[in-house]
């Protein structure tokens, strides 16, 4: 309780000016001044005494690289794949490149030991070589047929000598089959995996087509198996039971697709793979009877 300093008379709470006399009062303004001198105290106070505010969350790093485009073009009888680039990059099968334009940088990067080896078996490049920047890229045109798969966290197991270019946040691994099934189903001992995020560029020799497995059975007699995706498990088998069922049948050893999951399949060769092979085995037959002459 505050009194006027000249008359005594009761202060009000607040007030700057005495009700009675008019004298200004001489308390007005202290509680305003402790308010300050607690704030500038508090910013004095040490730092190891303050409480302790966590520094805010930083956002996720996302992937540096802009998104690629893929577009397969034909031109006389020939496919090729145009890849356009804005501040990305793709990684690609060593000598796929055909020719570049813009502001771009190519780099390639040796391997473990391991690539070298894997390399030898899965009929693919131990180099995957890699364009930055930004500009439009030509890859090599050929007979075969491209196939663009959006990859969305999958992972797919694709034949030898598939894969062809991809985004840089696909990851490229190996896949081991079995002894056997390596053995006897003509598709090795590694095969080539994709998975991740992103686009990812496949060659065959033919159009493909989608096979969808719901916990089924797809029996193949040859390799005609493009890619698969990693819920589907490869194994071979004998067509028939017995071994007197499989000579009078005329099938021998076939591929197995079991599970749930997708194939895609290249059933036919397109029409320039097909006269290819053609002359080629042509020119083959003419050359061993000109060599036996």
């Amino acid at each position: 309780m505050k009194f006027c300093s000249n008359c005594g008379t009761k202060l009000i709470e607040g007030a700057i000016f005495c009700p009675e006399c008019g004298t200004k009062n001489s308390f007005a303004g202290n509680s305003a001044s402790i308010e300050q001198s607690q704030s500038d105290a508090s910013q004095t106070i040490p730092a190891e005494h303050q409480s302790y505010q966590p520094k805010p969350v930083p956002p996720p790093v996302m992937n540096q690289y802009s998104p690629v485009s893929f577009v397969v073009e034909e031109k006389e009888f020939l496919k090729m794949v145009r890849v356009e680039l804005q501040n990305s990059a793709f990684r690609y099968e060593s000598g796929g490149m055909y020719y570049m334009r813009g502001n771009l940088e190519l780099e390639a990067n040796l391997p473990s030991a391991g690539g070298f080896l894997k390399s030898m078996v899965t009929k693919e490049s131990v180099v995957k070589p890699v364009i930055r920047g930004s500009g439009t890229v030509f890859m090599e045109p050929t007979f075969g047929e491209f196939t663009i798969l959006e990859l969305n966290g999958e992972e797919w197991i694709l034949d030898k000598g598939a894969y062809y270019a991809s985004e840089m946040s696909i990851e490229i691994g190996s896949f081991t089959n079995n002894a056997f099934s390596s053995l006897f189903s003509g598709e090795g001992f590694f095969q080539t995996r994709v998975s991740g995020q992103g686009k990812v560029v496949i060659i065959s020799n033919g159009p493909l087509e989608l096979v969808e497995l719901k916990n089924e059975k797809f029996v193949v007699d040859g390799q005609i198996a493009v890619a698969r995706t990693s819920g589907i498990v490869l194994s071979v088998a004998k067509a028939a039971k017995g071994i007197f069922s499989s000579m009078t049948s005329g099938e021998g050893i076939v591929n197995t697709f079991t599970g749930t999951g997708k194939i895609y399949i290249a059933p036919v060769a397109n029409r320039y793979i097909t006269l290819t092979s053609l002359l080629s085995n042509i020119n083959h037959n003419v050359l061993s009877i000109r060599n036996k002459g």
